[in-house]
């Protein structure tokens, strides 16, 4: 028979006979493993999840009609409605991990369930956290690390920010720590918004979730407000500018008509004539622009988005680990298949056999 037709047969009954044998020590991985698993378990803080679902609500067509009837009016033309939104819901996720996004989470105040921690999130997160004990000997390279790397002074962040973000190293670690508890789902049937927030105590974790839901409010309402809030902006420059041509135009006219009330001359009643016709134009310009005043203000309030919330952050009762029977029993199975492996490989030619 070639070498390509060789069949691998497996002899069970030997198999089983050498695992036999060998019950005591697999019985023993089994449960070295499993307390090791339980012991790793036990030193590892406890991990808390808060969730918020809202979901976003559009603006119905009857409002938008209803401007665009009234802006047809004073012959504007506001297609209300009808231009194109370019942050729709599937990209919030990628808006809540984005850089600019988490860092605005740094400077927000947070206190511990038992109150003996009130800072801000920053400091929480790089002078309050609780170590696992498989953490330690990383902790430990990297302080070693540390010491012999250049430090960096952490500069803190303007709110107001224009250009690139110069982060430190320890403010990047800091945001990719945040980017890994904090998780953000939108469900395509629904557009319903799902954050999640974890952290190893209860009351952060709500208060963070809470946050993230109110940036993200805000975020999403600046963003579809911005051009109508500039063009509203505008208006009331052009609404300064109309007012004062006008008080100027008929303080002129009322001057003028004053001083030459008695005159019957047909020059004075002409530039009276004049005057007022000047004053009435303003007028009619005032006129418009206080319509488009208002008009701009009904655009900014339709394009606030509103939002309907689901679920409220809640402060969990309960942590979110994995039970600790679920993890003796994985540990176990791992500790026995580590043990099954050796004996396979030690035996391997006893009862596997090539033909």
């Amino acid at each position: 028979m070639s070498e390509e037709n060789k069949i691998i047969r497996i002899n069970l009954i030997d198999a089983i006979g050498v695992l036999k044998m060998d019950w005591k020590k697999l019985a023993a991985y089994s449960i070295v493993a499993g307390v090791l698993g339980v012991a790793i378990s036990f030193t590892t803080p406890h991990t808390y999840k808060s969730t918020v679902m809202l979901a976003p609500e559009e603006s119905g067509a009857g409002f938008s009609g209803s401007i665009s009837s009234i802006a047809s009016l004073v012959g504007m033309n506001m297609k209300i409605g009808q231009t194109g939104d370019a942050l729709y819901p599937e990209i919030y996720p990628d808006l809540v991990s984005s850089t600019d996004f988490i860092i605005n989470l740094f400077p927000v105040q947070v206190v511990t369930k038992k109150g003996d921690v009130k800072c801000d999130y920053y400091t929480y997160l790089t002078q309050h956290q609780k170590l696992a004990l498989v953490d330690y000997p990383k902790a430990g390279i990297i302080l070693l690390i540390e010491k012999f790397r250049d430090h960096e002074p952490n500069k803190k962040l303007s709110e107001k920010r224009e250009g690139p973000i110069a982060l430190s190293r320890e403010q990047d670690d800091v945001a990719k720590n945040i980017m890994g508890n904090v998780s953000c789902t939108v469900d395509k049937k629904t557009n319903v918004i799902t954050i999640t927030v974890k952290d190893q105590d209860p009351l952060v974790a709500a208060t963070m979730a809470d946050t993230v839901k109110q940036h993200l409010q805000k975020a999403i309402t600046e963003y579809r407000t911005k051009k109508a809030k500039i063009d509203l902006e505008y208006m009331k420059k052009l609404y300064d500018e109309a007012k004062r041509d006008y008080d100027e135009a008929r303080h002129k006219y009322a001057e003028y008509a004053d001083a030459n009330m008695e005159v019957e001359l047909q020059v004075y009643k002409s530039v009276e004539d004049d005057l007022e016709n000047e004053m009435q134009l303003k007028y009619n310009i005032y006129q418009t622009v206080v319509e488009q005043l208002q008009l701009a203000h009904a655009k900014v309030q339709e394009r606030t988005p509103a939002f309907t919330v689901m679920q409220n952050a809640a402060i969990p009762t309960k942590h979110s680990d994995r039970p600790k029977i679920v993890t003796l029993i994985i540990w176990m199975i791992l500790g026995l298949l580590v043990r099954l492996s050796v004996d396979i490989w030690k035996n391997k030619e006893k009862f596997i056999n090539f033909a």
